[in-house]
């Protein structure tokens, strides 16, 4: 007879709005050991599984600490109160841990003060809000997995949850019927409780006892403190809210690039300070999701995207919020692991504003094969191929906007824009591959030029610190042939060094900040390297923290108009590294507002 083994939950902390999936170990009839479902429209030998999901509610109200979710909090921040700082975030378990994220915490506090305008209206942050539920939950419409307080976990509906059992000061809510379980805000602060069955297929009675497995209590998503779009074309104003509450002006379109942590790479022991629950793909693919559409960006360039993922989460998701999705995985010559885990880049944008013209791939192991057909000598083949072949790729796309700011003397112009989007990883000592791999991206993007009069952007994680040499090739068109990075080229293929150069005007979107001054931009400077125009970082790690992460524009086609404000000190917490609870990926996100500039007669 079917029998149930084991149950396991991957991570015993539940956090809103990230679905909850049992891990069950089955024997079948024939001795068999499975964890293959068994659900009433296909039993097995005569029976099938039921599962209950219950909501432990306790008669006494349970707080939970802002800083460790895990832990009851003991006291509570009355600034915040007074601020109307989503409660959540008021709660502290003990004075050493108020104490200690003080400086994070105060924050909170001068955004609030900040966000109010001179009608007394909190102002709209670019992503962020907050429900007025007072849970500090981020609005769970962005998630699209808990976008109704209304049960659906389940066969059916609870409206509303059935009370099934009352003792000891407790009492049992029946809060979903299938396998898996999304925590609501209704569950913050309590204990849920798992249970499986084995049922007779024709009496629909329960066979043996129940399997049931308890949580820990429910916590809130984590919420990062929200960054704002900071004007930097010499306008004292934010872009105006339109219908569906993104920030845009007429004429102008933003731009996202985001490396968002592979699955595949997020190992404990590579990032040992993240808790466990915070860094696991269930968390951590819902509050990328909750960042991502809460930038609102109209179009979005993704790196380390694996391969399912693409297909089963991040395409249909996306897709909800109007997004249309395009895609290259990375080659499989070096990566011996499953083809359907492998990561690779993708490029979203938004139907109503974008429409798509042409998709061209880079595949950098096609072009290292040509490379070495002709310049490689015969005997030296196979080892240039071997330091050359690294299955980096680079998604370009054509799109044709629909909007455009030429005004009524241009009626029936076509307005394209050019985006690539790449990942190039690259081991560090192999200097001269990464600077060949920019060099070809830059030299297709050449060619596209020539073909059409285009603005471009290239976006992407290149791996490549500010002032080495793909640096300078990208922002300054060509590298100066005494860099010490040249100096590493044994299959000679970056010579003469007079050839390390292209025509296309790129400038470096967040340079805007290094020079500006002003309200805000002063700010922002601060988080700057004015000696190479760069972010001081968007990669923080304990081991590591640089900048790595461009989005490069061809200035004569192309002005920034605004910029996502960078991360510092204050917004994350003291001795915190990315990713983290608040931020599921190790780098952050860049985001930039564009206009097309208009083009004389």
């Amino acid at each position: 007879m079917l029998s149930v083994l084991r149950v396991h939950l991957p991570s015993d902390i539940p956090i809103v709005g990230c679905e909850l999936t049992p891990y069950l170990l089955l024997r079948r009839p024939d001795k068999t050991v499975t964890t293959d479902d068994v659900p009433e429209s296909a039993p097995l030998d005569g029976h099938f599984l039921r599962y209950k999901w219950y909501r432990i509610q306790s008669d006494r109200k349970v707080a939970v600490c802002s800083v460790h979710p895990s832990e009851q909090a003991t006291l509570q921040c009355l600034g915040c109160v007074k601020a109307k700082i989503p409660v959540a975030k008021s709660y502290h378990c003990s004075p050493k841990c108020f104490s200690d994220a003080w400086q994070h915490h105060r924050v909170l506090h001068d955004h609030a003060a900040s966000s109010v305008n001179e009608n007394g209206n909190e102002e709209e942050e670019i992503f962020g809000r907050f429900n007025s539920t007072g849970s500090g939950v981020v609005n769970a419409t962005l998630t699209g997995s808990a976008s109704s307080t209304s049960l659906t976990n389940g066969s059916t509906s609870l409206y509303p949850a059935a009370v099934t059992q009352r003792s000891g000061g407790e009492t049992w809510f029946e809060v979903g019927r299938s396998k898996t379980y999304t925590p609501s805000a209704d569950d913050i602060g309590h204990v849920l409780k798992f249970e499986c069955v084995v049922v007779d297929m024709e009496t629909k009675l329960p066979v043996g006892h129940p399997n049931t497995i308890l949580t820990s209590r429910v916590i809130p998503a984590p919420s990062p403190i929200p960054r704002r779009l900071i004007p930097v074309s010499g306008t004292d104003m934010m872009g105006q809210l339109d219908s569906d509450g993104r920030i845009s002006s007429s004429g102008t379109f933003t731009v996202l690039s985001y490396n968002i942590l592979s699955d595949t790479y997020a190992s404990s022991e590579l990032y040992s300070y993240c808790p466990s629950w915070a860094l696991s793909w269930p968390y951590r693919r819902q509050n990328l999701l909750r960042e991502i559409v809460g930038y609102r960006a109209d179009i979005v360039c993704l790196q380390e995207v694996q391969n399912d993922h693409f297909e089963e989460f991040f395409a249909p998701e996306l897709d909800k919020h109007g997004y249309q999705a395009l895609y290259k995985r990375k080659t499989n010559e070096v990566y011996g692991g499953n083809i359907h885990t492998i990561d690779g880049c993708a490029t979203f944008f938004r139907r109503d504003r974008f429409s798509h013209v042409k998709k061209y791939e880079v595949e950098f192991n096609k072009a290292a094969q040509s490379l070495t057909e002709v310049a490689v000598q015969t005997t030296q083949k196979k080892a240039a191929l071997n330091r050359l072949v690294k299955d980096n790729v680079a998604l370009i796309v054509v799109l044709e906007a629909k909007f455009s700011n030429q005004g009524a003397d241009n009626p029936g112009k076509r307005q394209l824009l050019c985006v690539a989007n790449t990942h190039l990883n690259v081991p560090p000592e192999l200097k001269d591959v990464k600077i060949w791999q920019v060099h070809t991206l830059l030299k297709g993007l050449e060619k596209i030029a020539a073909s059409a009069d285009i603005p471009m952007l290239v976006c992407g994680d290149f791996n490549s610190v500010p002032g080495s040499a793909p640096h300078l090739l990208l922002a300054m068109g060509k590298v100066d042939p005494l860099h010490p990075e040249l100096l590493v080229d044994p299959l000679a293929i970056l010579r003469p060094h007079s050839k390390l150069t292209h025509q296309l005007p790129l400038v470096s979107a967040y340079s805007p900040f290094a020079r500006g001054v002003g309200l805000g931009l002063e700010h922002q400077r601060r988080k700057m390297d004015i000696t190479t125009n760069e972010p001081l970082f968007t990669n923080c790690t304990r081991d590591f923290i640089g900048t790595l992460d461009y989005i490069f524009y061809t200035a004569d086609s192309l002005t920034v108009e605004a910029l996502l404000e960078l991360l510092d000190e204050d917004s994350l917490r003291k001795d915190t590294a990315l990713p983290s609870p608040e931020w599921s990926s190790d780098h952050i996100a860049l985001l930039a507002e564009f206009r097309f500039q208009t083009r004389p007669r």
